[in-house]
């Protein structure tokens, strides 16, 4: 039996589809890759008309393997593109290894012609390795952010799904690349082709740029109390100088002790364990992530020494931070 479909008509003067060049980084995010991709094949197939078109690139040239170990043929090296392309840098786990020379002077010398060029998952950071993304907003994973924020000041870093900020594009990895580029569609196209495509794959909540990446503060701790969750939030934004219990618990209009009880009954620990926790969950992002020593890290997080860092991590995370350091340089050398 045929398949039945309904064609979204599209006015177009286009006389060739547009390319998507897909850039594949060594780890790369699977689900984000065929998030973008797939949205491109369904709109043409809605269309009944070849309105995207798309390559694989990657250093060298060959294969490369995603996060998940997932091996791809790559149709070519890091090539010269036409000035009407699109680039979508697809990044995920250890960016910062697969963000080589050769990948950052070719992203320097496309974007000189002018062309639009988006990160997705992780790939905001190699575009602003690049310095693609100077004095611009950008999103990234928010797994991420920490070290992220911590190397590139001159970015704008922000907690959206996705950005777009003239010809720069971001996204927070996932599925958020598919509200990019229902956007995207959505502009070239029009919104019929648009909610048809996300018909299609059953994405029933198209996001903007205005969603956040994660989950509400309540979601996220399973638990719904107003105040708790200001508190939570309050602790989150100040790291570096943490706020003490009793001005938490003033600030929410209640008592320290009142304020204990309620980390008690609901996370089964102080305000002073969880925001303890915060700082080296923090801390440990920054370990695993980023170049900082780690007197730096300590000083991000709100430690005043080093040995008052180094005593409380190890009762975290059974192990010091150098060792932490150390222990990520030989993975990643592997």
């Amino acid at each position: 039996m045929q398949e039945q479909r309904q064609v979204v008509e599209v006015d177009t003067d286009q006389t060739k589809p547009k390319r998507f060049v897909f850039v594949l980084l060594d780890k790369f995010s699977m689900l984000s890759f065929a998030s973008a991709l797939d949205s491109l094949r369904i709109a043409n197939r809605m269309s009944n008309k070849e309105l995207y078109s798309w390559i694989l690139l990657g250093e060298g040239g060959d294969v490369v393997s995603c996060s998940a170990g997932t091996t791809f043929k790559l149709d070519d090296d890091l090539i010269e593109l036409a000035r009407d392309d699109v680039i979508l840098l697809c990044g995920g786990v250890d960016v910062q290894i697969s963000t080589t020379k050769k990948v950052l002077n070719w992203l320097r010398r496309e974007a000189r012609k002018g062309l639009k060029i988006a990160g997705l998952c992780t790939g905001a950071y190699t575009m602003a390795k690049a310095g693609l993304l100077d004095g611009k907003k950008a999103t990234i994973h928010w797994e991420n952010a920490d070290s992220f924020a911590e190397e590139f000041d001159e970015v704008e870093l922000t907690k959206s799904v996705f950005l777009l900020e003239g010809n720069r594009m971001t996204t927070a990895g996932g599925t958020s690349s598919i509200d990019l580029m229902l956007k995207v569609i959505a502009e070239n196209h029009g919104e019929e082709l648009a909610n048809a495509v996300a018909d299609q794959m059953i994405y029933s909540s198209i996001r903007t740029d205005q969603d956040t990446q994660r989950l509400s503060t309540p979601t996220r701790i399973g638990v719904r109390h107003p105040k708790l969750s200001q508190v939570i939030q309050m602790m989150e934004k100040n790291i570096e100088e943490p706020i003490s219990p009793s001005i938490l618990a003033k600030d929410v209009g209640m008592s320290t002790r009142q304020l204990e009880r309620l980390f008690r009954r609901y996370l089964n620990r102080s305000p002073k364990r969880y925001y303890m926790e915060l700082r080296l969950q923090k801390a440990r992002n920054l370990l695993m992530q980023t170049d900082m020593s780690v007197i730096n890290v300590a000083l991000a997080c709100g430690f005043a020494s080093p040995s008052h860092f180094s005593k409380c991590y190890r009762a975290h995370y059974n192990t010091t931070p150098y060792r932490e350091r150390g222990a990520q340089a030989s993975r990643l050398s592997v």
